[in-house]
């Protein structure tokens, strides 16, 4: 992990198509802005978590959970 210490205004630049601007530093929060191509998808890291999750419970449970059910009926 790469940490770098920026100021309100400073940028940060990854590759050619990305730059990242602190715009404002309030007390423990960091707002940033961020200049990428359209295509490219950005996520908070725990809304990351959140989709994965779901995805997780829309697949149901297990077969051999289903299966240890329905022997108990």
């Amino acid at each position: 992990m790469l940490v770098l210490t920026r100021k309100v205004g400073e940028t940060l630049r990854i590759g050619d198509d990305i730059e990242i601007t602190v715009t404002d530093i309030s007390g423990d929060k960091v707002r940033i802005g961020i200049v990428a191509p359209a295509e490219l998808k950005i996520l908070r890291g725990e809304l990351t978590l959140t989709i994965a999750e779901n995805r997780e419970a829309a697949r149901g449970p297990a077969a051999d959970a289903l299966r240890q059910l329905l022997t108990k009926l």
